[in-house]
């Protein structure tokens, strides 16, 4: 309940950055063990698909396979850390901690909260696609400056599967059942969203799902600003990850209130 007496309830900032802090205090107190793996992953991947592959393709849709490749792990790495956090991070919090009991004690309201693990989970896209992108750029594989907007895009790509995770947490009963999300969902998402092949070379039945899955938006978007190759179906891809965290954060936010205030 907001306080009658001015000056001591906190400022909505104050509130999401409260939300924000724990979550970053309680990631950074094992900073070496969460911190290492971001780096370690791209560069086992490169090593063992890009160049791997890489001798047998040379080109990829007029891109040398390893460039095409390599340009979509931002937004990969940013999907698959912000889908496991606000799917089972967010839900061991819920269920098991019982962390969230106690920040609704404090000036928050639920709203807060959730909105509070979005911006997280886009802080944590930003993060592992920063990691990728320093991989990427002691390769070679791409360049400055404009290897520096990649991270742009993971933090969006976060945000954006930070939404859609929230909103399948609000529907799960039991820890288990997020193996239908990650195998049923991302990891075929991952293979049909042009990060390892063009979405034009898929068959015409499957290249509508493509098209409507959101990480083929984040990987076109950040292939055009990392190769600074810019089309005007980019503005689309932008408009469509802008639009999907609106209206899926949204159902998130109203779906998780209900399940933490009743």
């Amino acid at each position: 309940m907001k306080s009658s007496r001015p000056g001591l309830y906190p400022t909505l900032w104050r509130r999401l950055y409260s939300v924000w802090f724990r979550h970053m205090r309680v990631y950074t107190k094992h900073l070496f063990s969460n911190g290492f793996p971001p780096f370690l992953e791209p560069l086992i991947f490169l090593v063992g698909i890009g160049l791997g592959l890489g001798r047998f393709i040379e080109t990829m849709d007029g891109l040398q396979y390893i460039v095409f490749l390599g340009t979509a792990l931002p937004v990969t790495a940013a999907m698959w850390t912000s889908a496991f956090e606000c799917s089972f991070g967010t839900f061991i919090r819920l269920e098991f901690e019982k962390v969230y009991d106690g920040m609704l004690a404090a000036p928050l309201t639920a709203e807060n909260l959730i909105v509070g693990e979005i911006i997280w989970a886009g802080t944590k896209g930003l993060f592992f696609s920063l990691s990728v992108t320093v991989i990427l750029l002691l390769f070679k594989i791409v360049h400055l400056p404009h290897a520096l907007l990649g991270p742009a895009v993971g933090f969006l790509t976060g945000l954006m599967f930070g939404c859609l995770s929230l909103y399948i947490t609000s529907f799960v009963k039991t820890i288990n059942h997020f193996n239908f999300y990650m195998t049923g969902l991302l990891s075929p998402m991952f293979f049909f969203s042009g990060v390892v092949f063009p979405t034009s070379e898929l068959p015409r039945v499957v290249r509508p799902f493509a098209e409507v899955v959101p990480l083929t938006h984040s990987v076109q978007l950040v292939r055009a600003v990392v190769l600074s190759n810019y089309r005007l179906r980019h503005l689309g891809d932008l408009a469509y990850i802008v639009v999907f965290i609106a209206v899926v954060g949204y159902l998130a936010v109203r779906r998780l209130t209900k399940r933490l205030v009743y």
